[in-house]
């Protein structure tokens, strides 16, 4: 108890304090995150769009692999980002394993589909609602997508707050002594702790942390 009354008054000394690493470390979270998040906004948006308002084969299958994706394992994209862009890996020649970009990647690419389904959800009732009208009006699909964007703008903001809700999830800290001996990897994990998606640090002084 002793222990834990010990680590609140240390946690609220460092957040009235202002400390400067921590920060440091709450300024690069958000930019990670917001970065993330309209990088994915940017690509959910539009697909969420065309699925909801254009008729194609497999348009079925694609809504199920949307909300499939929805609960995409943090671990699987981790696994998939550090082999894409490792040296072995077809982007590792532009060395962005071990950088926030690396992050920013991860956390989009959990986004995307949280995002799009949403949108694709909203989207399809506007559809559906207005499409008589729309058509009587001489308007494409293509040209209707605009509209319902702007529409819809308020349920989509509560798509893209979901999105960032993932995205900005609790980061773990873990040492990688073998392969980056001065740097940190940054660990964001799904809530129940699971750490997955990596980005590393460059510290300067030395950071008591976690081995796994």
């Amino acid at each position: 108890m002793n222990d834990f009354s010990n680590a609140i008054a240390v946690a609220w000394e460092l957040v009235i304090g202002l400390d400067a690493d921590l920060v440091e470390i709450v300024v690069l979270s958000l930019k990670i995150s917001l970065s993330a998040v309209l990088i994915a906004t940017l690509v959910a948006l539009p697909l969420g769009a065309a699925v909801a308002v254009f008729r194609f084969p497999g348009r079925g299958a694609c809504i199920v692999v949307l909300n499939a994706l929805m609960g995409l394992p943090p671990v699987a994209v981790g696994l998939l980002i550090y082999l894409l862009l490792s040296r072995a890996g077809p982007l590792g020649e532009h060395g962005l394993l071990y950088t926030p970009a690396a992050m920013v990647i991860a956390q989009a690419v959990l986004v995307v589909p949280i995002i799009a389904a949403l949108a694709q959800q909203v989207l399809s009732e506007l559809y559906g609602e207005y499409e008589e009208q729309l058509r009587s009006l001489g308007v494409s699909s293509a040209r209707a997508i605009p509209t319902l964007l702007w529409d819809g703008r308020f349920s989509l903001l509560i798509a893209v707050l979901a999105g960032f809700g993932r995205a900005s999830e609790p980061l773990e800290i873990m040492e990688d002594a073998e392969s980056a001996p001065d740097r940190l990897f940054v660990v964001s994990g799904s809530g129940d702790g699971a750490g997955s998606l990596f980005s590393a640090l460059s510290c300067k002084e030395p950071v008591k942390v976690t081995r796994r």
